[in-house]
């Protein structure tokens, strides 16, 4: 399927999918916790770039194209460049972009990882709550690097050049 096709086939659904590789797969209906997390995270980014004049957006759980087969969407992005953007969707890869864990949880791990580093992704942070560890890529300077830290860990964002550090511990 392609993502126009897609997009013509879920735009009166109310459950959660996504178009990976031409395929539609089913979200979870995400849980309290996991909910709590990504809303904080798009309120500290979008505070810290409009606090901060700076020309990115932060957006949740917005759909991004990434390919003709490929329509994701992120629990928390950000943008740096306002061409990527419709009213509706980001047209290819964000800046930052990360994912809470759920019960898709192998998707972050395997798929979207896959995809988000084939596309461009400058970083890219996987929250995994089952463990409570931060997975980090910069795939711009070691693409196939991963750090980890605690959720007690203040953790530097890269594509802000450790100006905004985030403590997951301190979302809860």
């Amino acid at each position: 399927m392609t993502a126009a096709e897609y997009y013509k086939v879920t735009e009166n659904m109310t459950e959660r999918t996504e178009l990976i590789d031409g395929e539609i797969v089913m979200l979870a209906q995400p849980s309290i916790l996991h909910q709590q997390i990504a809303g904080r995270l798009y309120s500290i980014a979008d505070q810290f770039i409009r606090s901060s004049k700076g020309a990115c957006t932060a957006l949740q759980a917005v759909d991004v194209r990434l390919t003709d087969d490929v329509s994701v969407v992120p629990d928390v992005m950000v943008v740096c460049d306002p061409t990527r953007m419709d009213e509706k969707r980001c047209y290819g890869a964000p800046d930052w972009v990360i994912e809470v864990t759920s019960t898709n949880r192998d998707n972050d791990f395997d798929r979207k990882l896959r995809l988000y580093r084939q596309h461009g992704v400058r970083e890219y942070w996987i929250i995994d709550t089952d463990n409570r560890v931060v997975w980090v890529y910069h795939f711009e300077q070691h693409p196939n690097v991963v750090e980890f830290h605690d959720w007690a860990d203040s953790i530097p964002v890269g594509i802000y050049e450790g100006k905004l550090t985030i403590c997951v511990a301190d979302l809860l």
